[in-house]
C-alpha cells in the first residue's frame, strides 16, 4: 500500500495524529486494510497528507502500542491479525464462564475491548528492532511483571462497584476526573512523594501524552521547551506536534546543567529528576534548587516534572519530588500507574499549580474525561482500601530481587563493559564490548528470540557511533528467563 487518503479537514476537532490513528484503526477493524498488508512509511504518508513526519509517527506509535500493527526491521509497518485477538479472548472468556457454571453470552466483550482500546502490559509502549509479540524473552524497559498482578482483588473491586444499580457509573463523570479518586491520589502523592496539592489541582487522563496535550493548551502557544537528549521520545513528539519549539541538551554528563539552561532561553523545562529515562540518573538537590530559582526569575517559566519510575528505588533513601520543594508554584507534576499497576489501566495524573487552574477551566474545562468512571472507582477503592500500598511493597521486593540477580549475573559476563542506571526503575544500562553495531546486536538478538532495545532509539539526535548500550529491562522476565536470555546473548556475542 503506497497511499492512504485521509480527510484531515472535516469531522470533529481533534489533533491531526489522532485523526490519522482513528482512520487507520477503523479501516483495520472494518477489514478494509487486511491483515499482513504493509502501510505506507511515515515519511511517505506525511508527504501525501502534508503533515509533519512526527505527526504520523505519533499515530503509528499508538497503533503499535494497541496491537493493530507491528514493525519489522528494514521492511516497515504491517497490519496484525486482529480477528485472532478477538477469537482467542472469546474462547478464553467462554472457558472461564463454563468453569464458573455461568451462561456464555457470545456478544459480550470485556477484556477484548480493553486489549484493543488500551495499552496492555504485554505490548511495549515503544517498539524496538525486531520486536514481535512472539518473542520468548522480553528485556524491554517498558514491560512489567504480569504474574503478580492482584487479579482477585481487582475482580472483587469491580464487583463492588457494579453491585448497586447506580446511574452515575454509566455517565462520563467529571471531566477533570472523579473527585474521590483525585482526593485519594493527592493523599498518596503527599505521603509517598511529598507532593503538596489539593484534589482540585489534579487532572486525570488516559496517559501522559493526553495530559501533555491538555497542558500545551493551558500554557499557550509559541513556547520553547528544553529537554534532555536522550529522553522519553513520546513527550518530545507530543510537544513538537503541538507546535512548540523543542530544544535539547546532551544528558550524558548530567541532566539540565544550569549554565546550558540559561543559554537556551527556554520557557519550559521537561525533567525527570528522580530517575532520568533512559539514563537512570538522579538530579542532585543543588541542581534542583538552581532550576527552581531559574523558573522563579521570570513569569511564564515552568518545570514539567515527569516522576518516571519513582516507585522503585533499590539504593539509598527515597528521593522527594521536585514539586515538594517548590515554593513558587513553578512545577507541573506528571505521574502514572502504568508501572506501579499496569499499562492497560491507562490512568495518569497531572498536578497543576493553583494559578493555572483558571486557564485549565477556560481552555480544557469542556473536555469529557478520557477514563472510564468504573475504572476510576475501582482504582479509588484499590488505593483507599490499602491494596495499592501492599501491592507496591510486594512488587518492590520482587523487582529488587530481579534487579540484584540481573546485576550480579551481568558482572560475571566478559562482554559487559559497564553497568549504569542501576539505582532505581525497571531497567539497567549495559555497555557491550562487541564489534557489532547496536542495531545489528538487537536484530541478531531478535533472531534468537530476545527482544532488546538500544539507547540510540531514545535520542532526539542520533549519537555518534560507539559501542552498543542496551536497556535491559527486568520487569517481565523471571530469574530463570533472565539467566536464559543472558546465556543466549553471550553465545551470540562471543561466538
Amino acid at each position: 500500500m503506497n497511499e492512504i487518503m485521509i480527510d484531515l479537514q472535516g469531522g470533529a476537532k481533534a489533533p491531526l495524529y489522532e485523526k490519522i490513528y482513528e482512520y487507520i484503526k477503523n479501516e483495520i477493524v472494518d477489514g478494509k486494510i487486511s491483515k499482513g498488508e504493509k502501510l505506507p512509511s511515515t515519511r511517505l504518508l506525511a508527504k501525501n497528507l502534508s503533515v509533519s513526519r512526527s505527526t504520523v509517527e505519533l499515530a503509528y506509535d499508538q497503533l503499535l502500542a494497541e496491537g493493530y500493527i507491528e514493525a519489522e526491521p528494514y521492511r516497515g509497518y504491517f497490519v496484525c491479525d486482529i480477528e485472532a485477538l478477538y477469537q482467542l479472548e472469546q474462547r478464553n472468556h467462554m472457558q472461564e464462564k463454563l468453569q464458573a457454571g455461568q451462561d456464555w453470552q457470545p456478544g459480550w466483550k470485556t477484556e477484548t475491548e480493553k486489549k484493543v482500546e488500551n495499552l496492555t502490559a504485554e505490548i511495549s509502549l515503544k517498539h524496538g528492532a525486531g520486536y514481535s509479540k512472539q518473542k520468548e524473552i522480553d528485556f524491554s524497559p517498558y514491560t512489567i511483571d504480569t504474574q503478580n498482578f492482584p487479579y482477585n482483588v481487582w475482580r472483587k473491586l469491580h464487583k463492588n462497584v457494579l453491585l448497586d444499580d447506580r446511574e452515575e457509573i454509566l455517565l462520563s463523570g467529571d471531566g477533570q476526573g472523579d473527585y474521590e479518586l483525585r482526593v485519594a491520589i493527592a493523599d498518596y502523592l503527599h505521603q509517598a512523594r511529598g507532593v503538596n496539592c489539593a484534589a482540585e489541582q489534579i487532572v486525570i487522563g488516559a496517559g501522559n501524552e493526553y495530559l501533555e496535550l491538555l497542558l500545551a493548551q493551558v500554557l499557550g502557544e509559541k513556547k520553547t521547551v528544553l529537554m534532555d537528549d536522550p529522553t522519553y521520545l513520546q513527550a518530545y513528539r507530543t510537544f513538537s506536534n503541538m507546535g512548540y519549539l523543542v530544544k535539547n541538551i546532551p544528558a550524558e554528563q548530567g541532566s539540565m546543567p544550569i549554565e546550558a539552561v540559561r543559554r537556551e532561553n527556554a520557557d519550559i523545562l521537561y525533567v525527570m529528576p528522580s530517575h532520568q529515562f533512559p539514563l537512570g540518573t538522579v538530579m542532585p538537590l543543588k541542581q534542583r534548587l538552581e532550576l527552581l530559582k531559574w523558573a522563579s526569575e521570570k513569569e511564564g517559566r515552568y518545570l514539567i516534572e515527569d516522576d518516571h519510575d519513582s516507585e522503585y528505588r533499590y539504593k539509598g533513601k527515597p528521593i522527594p519530588s521536585l514539586q515538594s520543594i517548590d515554593h513558587e508554584e513553578k512545577v507541573i507534576y506528571l505521574g502514572t500507574f502504568s508501572k506501579s499497576i499496569a499499562p492497560s489501566l491507562r490512568i495518569s495524573y497531572m498536578v497543576l499549580p493553583q494559578h493555572l487552574l483558571k486557564n485549565y477551566q477556560s481552555y480544557c474545562g469542556f473536555y469529557s474525561t478520557t477514563v472510564s468512571k468504573i475504572q476510576q472507582e475501582v482504582l479509588c477503592g484499590f488505593i483507599r482500601g490499602g491494596y495499592f500500598g501492599r501491592h507496591l511493597n510486594k512488587m518492590r521486593g520482587i523487582y529488587k530481587n530481579k534487579h540484584d540477580f540481573l546485576v550480579s549475573e551481568l558482572k560475571k559476563r566478559p562482554w559487559v563493559e559497564n553497568i549504569a542506571g542501576d539505582n532505581a526503575g525497571l531497567h539497567v544500562l549495559v555497555q557491550v564490548d562487541t564489534q557489532m553495531s547496536e542495531e545489528e546486536l538487537c536484530e541478531r538478538a531478535a533472531e534468537q528470540g530476545i527482544h532488546l532495545m538500544g539507547i540510540s532509539e531514545h535520542y532526539i539526535h542520533k549519537p555518534p557511533v560507539s559501542k552498543p548500550v542496551l536497556l535491559l529491562g527486568y520487569g517481565k522476565p523471571d530469574e530463570k528467563r533472565i539467566l536464559e536470555g543472558l546465556d543466549r546473548l553471550e553465545h551470540m556475542i562471543l561466538k
